[in-house]
């Protein structure tokens, strides 16, 4: 099991590397990039919601789940969770409307590798998994459908967790999760000058700004679950983050570069002229963090079915760095509300291979937290999936495939709408470990 899981990791990671493009939402200009979602593909096909706990499934949005409740069934050396693993990745297709036209981009992804390991009482969680993404080519287009100015954008940030769960009694977990945030945001902008004949000119001036981001975080965590009736189980959850500070070391340089006249791309560079920011005291600044919190809760039948909601806010008027001010945008509190649910025929089936299926679905609302032009950018969007079961049937292990459909943002003031398929897809495996062999 342990050797699958580490050439399949390797496969999926190094197919991201070559094919990863982070984001195709223009909406990544602004700030420190477009927030990724924190969750598995399970959490993402019911609708981004993350209520539900459970010990044979990795769950990102809260670190209570690393001491999940034990399944039923027989102990191994006195543990009855598995060792879990989860690695996934999306591909991404969008199409961008605005009043004057339309345009397409798509992006693959890697989404996270985690592992969880409980040890009795306690249990613990490592991974890492992208927390922002910038990928972004604007064009400033006048009157006369002449591009006047291009800017473009990559990079993002990642985060590296680990985490702890303590279960304080049958009933009720906590947990927290100590994260290292990395990584870098580079941005290009070219105001493109024309000869008197509309021929681009043979040289541009471009200005290119570079910020290298570093910090942690934390994120602590609470479950709580019990029986309402014979049938019927009650679960409720919270995770709270404080705001954070990251460290932002800044550069900034100019260039005479020189354009493809027909695609306008830089073909060639020249004559880079460092800009003195350290003057401006703008070399090493900090970047604030909002705070998060989430609350949960959720009615359903173990192994069965499973219903619930949850709802996120998000102080996101408290970001703040002067190197990603924009007098076009301004940031305001952000709130998600989430909901799905999952069904299973018949966990335990002996025959029919469907009986065992996981089918999830949900959906959600969100104000993202920015504001364009005075305009609330806001996202919606449904989701459907599987939880294929493979390997040991005492184990649970599962492929996941999710889908998701939505829109984000607006055409409104001549900006963006954002109409996105994600299609998703992650493994979550379980294995025993220090399972001592025995034989007759």
């Amino acid at each position: 099991m342990i050797k699958r899981f580490i050439v399949i990791c390797i496969t999926i990671i190094s197919s991201s590397a070559f094919a990863q493009q982070g984001s195709g939402s223009p909406y990544s200009f602004y700030g420190i990039g477009s927030l990724k979602f924190k969750g598995t593909v399970e959490n993402r096909s019911m609708g981004g919601m993350g209520v539900y706990l459970d010990s044979i499934h990795v769950n990102l949005r809260n670190p209570a789940a690393y001491a999940g409740k034990p399944i039923n069934g027989p102990y191994f050396n006195g543990e009855s969770r598995p060792v879990k693993f989860a690695v996934a990745g999306t591909m991404s297709d969008t199409n961008l409307k605005s009043n004057s036209g339309e345009a397409s981009a798509n992006s693959t992804i890697f989404d996270y590798l985690a592992i969880s390991v409980p040890v009795g009482k306690f249990g613990f969680g490592f991974g890492l998994l992208p927390y922002t993404s910038v990928g972004y080519q604007l064009d400033d287009i006048n009157d006369d459908s002449v591009v006047v100015n291009r800017y473009t954008g990559e990079g993002g940030l990642n985060r590296v967790f680990a985490g702890l769960g303590y279960q304080i009694n049958d009933k009720l977990s906590f947990g927290v999760d100590f994260n290292y945030n990395f990584g870098n945001i580079q941005n290009n902008a070219i105001e493109i000058a024309y000869a008197s004949d509309g021929d681009v000119v043979q040289y541009q001036t471009r200005e290119f700004n570079r910020s290298d981001l570093s910090g942690l975080n934390l994120n602590f965590g609470l479950s709580y679950k019990t029986m309402v009736s014979d049938k019927l189980e009650l679960s409720a959850t919270a995770t709270y983050a404080p705001g954070s500070k990251l460290n932002s070391d800044n550069t900034r340089s100019f260039s005479t570069v020189t354009l493809n006249g027909s695609t306008l791309d830089v073909v060639a560079v020249s004559n880079t002229i460092d800009a003195d920011l350290e003057a401006e005291d703008l070399d090493k600044t900090k970047l604030t963090l909002p705070s998060t919190m989430t609350i949960g809760i959720g009615l359903g039948k173990p192994k069965s079915w499973f219903v619930g909601t949850e709802y996120t806010y998000q102080s996101s008027s408290d970001f703040s760095n002067p190197v990603f001010s924009s007098e076009a945008s301004t940031f305001e509190d952000a709130s998600k509300i989430a909901v799905g649910g999952f069904y299973i025929p018949d966990y335990n089936a002996f025959s029919g291979y469907f009986k065992r299926v996981v089918y999830r679905a949900g959906f959600n609302f969100s104000n993202s937290g920015l504001v364009v032009k005075e305009e609330s950018i806001k996202e919606f969007g449904m989701s459907f999936g599987v939880g294929l079961p493979v390997g040991r049937r005492s184990l649970f292990s599962n492929a996941n495939l999710g889908l998701e459909f939505g829109k984000r943002g607006t055409t409104n003031k001549n900006l963006i709408q954002e109409n996105f398929v994600n299609f998703n897809v992650s493994l979550s495996l379980n294995s025993r470990w220090f399972e001592q062999k025995k034989y007759n």
